[in-house]
């Protein structure tokens, strides 16, 4: 319990020290500012798969060395490394969504930052819960591995079907109970979420942007939780990859945003890796394929579709 409460409080401070400090000021994110902070986060990450390294290897905290079939501190940080990089890459479908819902409300570019980071608060918790549910039933029922397996390929035929210019916020039930409880403000009032109209309160744009974000993240999480499953059940490696990586999404979308009409075939290779996370799951009993091997094969898938978005949008760019 002392580790898991001295880890939430380093991402308190860490959040508090962006908000609070570095971006205190409403402000337009740009592409170079953005990068900065992708990288930071990586690096925060790689430092904190370092710690975990060592924790493991001396059991630090009694922190699980020998439980979930973790054997020792380079196969802990391995597992950790690789749940990243699954949360990490399947968080990127996530950053398609984000900017058809700014798109589609048309959130000033510089109170962007803030209604994301907000939703990134309510991810943590709600992830939080998912996985210690996961991690319990996995637990509790072996079988379990063989449900989310199938519903991970379930999920990639789903997400290779689905076209993305369906998208339309007001079906979404959570707008809907909202909007029968507050009207809804014509335009943004700054960053804030109420104003007042004709002296009655109302919501802001802002609030119905934040209310999909979150909900979005909730069916993000539905897909992208299971896959770690099928590299651990360690409670504390799964939530500390997941954070991380969710941690480093809004500096990735403001880097990516105006380039993601270039990574064509990424939403493929989701699809890919999806598949055969699901797939690996589903033989985990009768053959289980080890995590470094796991590593290669999604890196590989990962960059086989960037490579592939790239020699297409340059040969588009040539004209040939």
């Amino acid at each position: 319990m002392i580790l898991w409460g001295a880890f939430l409080i380093l991402i308190i401070l860490l959040l508090a020290l962006d908000l609070g400090v570095f971006n205190r000021r409403d402000h337009v994110i740009k592409v170079r500012e953005a990068l900065l902070w992708t990288g930071f986060w990586i690096f925060l990450s790689l430092v904190f798969n370092v710690f975990v390294y060592f924790a493991y290897s001396h059991n630090w905290f009694d922190i699980g060395l020998g439980k979930h079939h973790i054997t020792s501190g380079s196969d802990a940080a391995l597992k950790f490394f690789t749940g990243y990089i699954i949360e990490k890459s399947l968080s990127l479908d996530n950053i398609f969504v984000i900017a058809l819902i700014f798109s589609y409300f048309r959130v000033p570019l510089q109170y962007q930052h803030r209604v994301l980071f907000l939703g990134i608060l309510g991810a943590l918790v709600m992830r939080a819960a998912m996985i210690l549910a996961g991690v319990a039933l996995v637990e509790r029922f072996t079988w379990m591995i063989y449900v989310f397996g199938g519903f991970l390929i379930f999920t990639a035929i789903r997400m290779l079907t689905t076209r993305m210019d369906d998208f339309d916020p007001d079906k979404n039930w959570l707008i809907r109970l909202a909007k029968r409880i507050y009207p809804v403000a014509p335009h943004y009032d700054g960053h804030k979420f109420f104003t007042h109209i004709n002296g009655r309160r109302a919501m802001t744009p802002m609030l119905l942007v934040l209310l999909v974000i979150e909900s979005s993240d909730v069916l993000f999480a539905v897909d992208s939780i299971p896959a770690i499953f099928a590299v651990t059940t360690d409670p504390f490696i799964i939530f500390t990859s997941n954070v991380f990586a969710i941690l480093g999404l809004r500096s990735l979308y403001f880097a990516l945003a105006a380039l993601m009409d270039k990574f064509r075939y990424l939403k493929l290779s989701l699809v890919f890796v999806l598949a055969y996370v699901g797939v690996k799951m589903l033989l985990s009993h009768l053959y289980p394929i080890p995590t470094p091997v796991s590593l290669g094969i999604i890196a590989g898938i990962l960059i086989g579709g960037i490579s592939a978005s790239a020699i297409v949008s340059r040969k588009q760019k040539s004209g040939k």
